[in-house]
Parts: structure tokens; C-alpha cells; sequence
């Protein structure tokens, strides 16, 4: 296995700053290495730049150089959301030189086990809540990854005694070679980021590489009800821990009696007492952990989310008896389906988070009541049409905007959804989406929801979904 202490005294280059590419140039120019860090944006636009200038480290803005990757470059590390089509990542390509993301780096450097989640949806609110259960079991966890806090700082302040966390995106484990955590969680598969990976083969293999490295010493938690995921299983070196919402299991993580395909919010409140979540051993002993109905957060997506965290849980060491106060008083992360304000009777929801169909039809089946629905954003070549059957079931309008607002307003045509607004775009981002919420208000009465789910990814008109997410709660907070 690499270490970066074997870069000394060689050319390694960082494309793109941000918090990670800051934290991984910091660890190898630490470390001796001779580090450049390529940014395409503009100085003025890099705050991060004098920072690492300061230190020594060569730092280059607004354009990539010819000779930026050359035959003495020992290692290129690009952040995740640089696609492979970049002219310094195919050179490095056509020269033999290792390309990996600051995941792999961080790897190398830490003592600390790690406990790596990934999957299309449910990653921040699983891995928030496999921390929060760790450190109240006094395990002392360090939370981060694709979640906000880069790996490398992780790595660096770790012991052997603590577990990193990690939240890891297709994009990050794309770039890894040698990466191996000790647990490792697949919550689900959807179609998503195409336009980076090109196909689903490449998005699949991308999130599979989570097990490449485990052995039959480490551990897989697996969502048994994503048939990608179930299948993948067959091929994996590690001990395989399913989990299940709809299936009794001969062992795992499952729910009995279990939900019904389509079960949200309403079923669950009429229903969820009798539910239980069971963690049957391989030896046929079974344990009920706690009713559904006491999780901390609704959903059958969040008890989807609370099995595969109290599988990674058990996994770490968890006792039994320590599961039940972390999943009892765990609270909505923000931006995923999280309730912001109730005004005049009416419920404002921000799910900023869902960037893809199948996240926006999970939230919106959370609801019995009527959907508001507001969505919109990056076109990336989908039609929607898998939408229809949920806009036509469930929404009682659509408020739309961003590059697919046309796109999403013929879907709900075609579901013959009698009210649909359209806010053409603007300038001035905000103000587009607080038109689109005052619209919504303007068309709600009491009982109904409004929800922020765009469905889209946000880079069409805000910086990130977080951007995006909180324009709306400030929007809702001063209707």
C-alpha cells in the first residue's frame, strides 16, 4: 500500500481546492513533497489560495497549464467533481501517472478503522446517525467524507482506537486504488450523475469499489431490497450483513411484520406499533431492538436508513442496549426532508437534497396529504417520465423552475395535473425561488404540503443544494 510519505521530494499536483484539495496539498507538502495545486477558477475566486500560498505551496488559478502534468509527475489528486474528460486528468492518463481522489490519500494516512457509506440516497442522514449511535456508545467517532469535513483532516487527527465515519460519493471512490474500510454500507442504486459517468455500468462500478479491497475479515451491510444491491452481494469477499424494510430475513437487520411496497408517512401512523425492528443472528437468535414508530425520524426511507445504520453500529461493537436513546432522539439532517415552518395550516418542507427522481418520489410518498410540490434545476438529459405516475397520484400542484421546469411541466400535462406554474428564470436566483415558494403559498390551504424537492441537481442557478436549501427556509420564514 502507498503512504504519502513515499511522494518525498516528487512532483505530486492537486486539481481543485475547495476544503479537500486545501487539506490533501497541506498533507504532502508536510510530507515533502513538491505539491502544485490547479484551480480553474479565477484567484479572486479561491479564498483557499493564499492560504496554501503562504505555506509555499505553488498554486495556479483560471486555467490549467500545458505543462501542469508531466513525465516527473509522481501523482495527480483531483477533487471528486472533476470529470476524467479534464485535460490535466487525460494527460495524466496518457502519461501512466496515478490518479486517485483525496479518499485514497486519507486511507493511507489513517490508524483509524473506517466505516465507508455509500448509495444514490440516505448517505448524510445514515452516516450522521451511525456517528451519533458511536458516540453515544462511547466509540469516539470522527464524521466525514462527502459529508463536509474532508477525509485527509479526519485521517490526520485519528487514533487506532476511533472509527472514521465516511460518507463517499461515486465520484470520490472512482478515484480509489487501494481503499478498503472495515464496514462498509450500500444503501441503494438509482440513476444518477450520468452525465459524469456516462452509464450505469460505470456509476455502479464506481459505488462497488466501497468492497473491492475487503477480505473475509471485514463487513458489508447491504440493502437486500435494491435488486442492484442484492445482486452485487454474490460477489463480495466480505461477511455480508443484509438489511430489509419489506422482507423477513433469515438473517440481518429487517422489520416485522414488514412494510408494504409504497408505504409512507399515513401507513406507517396507522400501522407502525405493531412494527418492530429484529436483528436475527446467523445463529437464529433474534432481538427486537425497538417499534418503528419510535425512530427519531419518519419514513419508511428513514427506517431503511436506521437498519442499515444499526447494522454498521453492531458491526463497530455497539451493544444492543446502547442502539435504542441515539435512535430514539435522532432529528432530521438538514436539507433532507426537513421540516422548516407550518404557516396558516400549511407545512413547509425543505428536501433541497433530492437531486434525482427517485429521492423526490420518496419524499414526496412520505405525505398522505396532497403535495405541493416545488422542483426544478441542472438538466442532465433525463425526460422525468418516471415521475408521472407520482405527480398524477399524489401532488396537488407543481411549482417549477431551472433548466428542466419545461421538462417537469410536461410530465405533470401528461399526469393531467390541473395546477402547474412555471417561474422563468432571472438573474437574481433568489428571488426565482421565492417566487416559486410565494406561488406555492398562494395555492396552499390548511393541511396541505409544501416541499422543496427538486429532484435536479442545483448547479443550474445556486452555488449547491445547501444554497438552494436554505433560500427556501428563508423564503418559508418570511411569508
Amino acid at each position: 500500500m502507498n503512504h504519502p510519505a513515499s511522494y518525498e521530494g516528487r512532483r505530486v499536483v492537486v486539481i481543485g481546492l475547495a476544503r479537500s484539495g486545501v487539506s490533501v496539498a497541506k498533507v504532502f507538502h508536510e510530507l515533502g513533497a513538491e505539491v502544485i495545486v490547479n484551480d480553474m477558477k479565477t484567484r479572486d475566486l479561491c479564498p483557499e489560495a493564499d492560504e496554501l500560498t503562504a505555506l509555499g505551496i505553488s498554486v495556479i488559478c483560471g486555467y490549467h497549464p500545458d505543462d501542469l502534468v508531466t513525465e516527473e509527475t509522481a501523482l495527480l489528486i483531483k477533487n471528486p467533481g472533476i470529470p476524467y474528460t479534464s485535460p490535466p486528468v487525460k494527460r495524466a492518463e496518457e502519461l501512466g501517472v496515478e490518479i486517485i481522489t483525496e479518499v485514497e490519500a486519507a486511507y493511507w494516512l489513517s490508524p483509524a478503522p473506517i466505516i465507508g457509506i455509500t448509495g444514490s440516497n440516505g448517505k448524510t442522514t445514515t452516516t450522521t446517525w451511525i456517528g451519533e449511535i458511536l458516540d453515544y456508545a462511547g466509540l469516539k467517532p470522527i464524521v466525514a467524507g462527502n459529508i463536509g469535513r474532508p477525509l485527509c483532516e479526519a485521517a490526520l487527527e485519528a487514533d487506532q482506537d476511533q472509527w472514521i465515519v465516511a460518507e463517499l460519493s461515486s465520484f470520490q471512490l472512482k478515484g480509489t486504488s487501494a481503499f478498503r474500510p472495515h464496514i462498509a454500507l450500500l444503501l441503494n442504486i438509482a440513476e444518477t450523475h450520468l452525465d459524469y459517468h456516462g452509464d450505469m455500468d460505470d456509476y455502479v462500478n464506481s459505488k462497488a469499489k466501497l468492497f473491492d479491497n475487503q477480505s473475509e475479515d471485514d463487513i458489508a451491510i447491504v440493502n437486500w431490497d435494491d435488486p442492484e444491491c442484492r445482486a452485487l452481494s454474490e460477489f463480495l469477499a466480505a461477511e455480508v450483513i443484509p438489511f430489509s424494510v419489506y422482507e423477513k430475513l433469515g438473517s440481518g437487520i429487517y422489520i416485522d411484520p414488514p412494510f408494504e411496497q409504497g408505504a409512507g408517512i399515513t401507513e406507517e401512523e396507522g400501522e407502525a406499533l405493531n412494527r418492530k425492528i429484529i436483528f436475527k443472528q446467523a445463529d437464529g437468535l433474534e432481538t427486537i431492538i425497538l417499534p418503528v414508530a419510535e425512530l427519531g425520524i419518519p419514513g419508511v426511507h428513514n427506517a431503511a436508513n436506521a437498519l442499515a445504520a444499526i447494522g454498521a453500529s453492531i458491526a463497530a461493537g455497539v451493544a444492543l442496549e446502547q442502539l435504542r436513546p441515539p435512535l430514539r432522539g435522532f432529528n432530521a439532517v438538514e436539507h433532507r426532508l426537513e421540516f422548516v415552518r407550518e404557516v396558516n395550516g400549511v407545512k413547509y418542507y425543505n428536501d433541497s437534497k433530492a437531486t434525482n427522481a427517485v429521492a423526490t418520489t420518496i419524499a414526496v410518498q412520505s405525505f398522505g396529504s396532497k403535495v405541493i410540490l416545488l422542483a426544478g434545476g441542472l438538466d442532465r438529459g433525463s425526460d422525468y417520465m418516471e415521475l408521472e405516475p407520482l405527480f398524477r397520484e399524489k401532488l396537488k400542484a407543481l411549482v417549477t423552475f431551472g433548466q428542466t421546469r419545461e421538462k417537469l411541466s410536461r410530465v405533470a400535462e401528461l399526469a393531467g395535473l390541473a395546477r402547474v406554474e412555471i417561474v422563468e428564470p432571472s438573474d437574481d436566483v433568489e428571488s426565482v425561488l421565492r417566487q416559486a415558494v410565494m406561488q406555492a403559498a398562494a395555492i396552499a390551504e390548511p393541511g396541505d404540503i409544501v416541499l422543496l424537492s427538486p429532484a435536479c441537481a442545483s448547479w443550474d442557478m445556486f452555488k449547491s443544494y445547501e444554497q438552494r436549501g436554505r433560500i427556501f427556509k428563508d423564503s418559508a420564514h418570511t411569508l
